[in-house]
């Protein structure tokens, strides 16, 4: 005698009840909350570069230069890459 397989829908739990438009309003709202909960944090950054600026610590060029190394060693690119991109770049621009 052979074995007869049926195909069972598995019953809805509320996970799967939650629908794209809600979880996209879901996500939102978590991006929201912490956009406000990192406002103070960018207002002292910027705190931060006006203060070097004003005490002639460092100049806005040298701020920015110093930032973008950061996030370079930061994001762990690599260097002779970078290097070698930027002269293909400069010789075509």
């Amino acid at each position: 005698m052979a074995t007869q397989y049926r195909l069972v829908k598995p019953e809805e739990n509320q996970e799967d009840a939650v629908t794209k438009e809600e979880r996209i309003l879901n996500y939102i709202k978590s991006v929201a909350a912490l956009d406000e909960a990192l406002q103070p944090f960018k207002e002292q950054k910027k705190d931060l570069k006006t203060n070097y600026v004003e005490n002639g610590w460092l100049d806005k060029d040298e701020i920015k230069l110093a930032t973008k190394a950061y996030r370079m060693i930061k994001d762990e690119t690599d260097w002779d890459q970078l290097t070698d991109l930027y002269e293909v770049v400069k010789r075509g621009v």
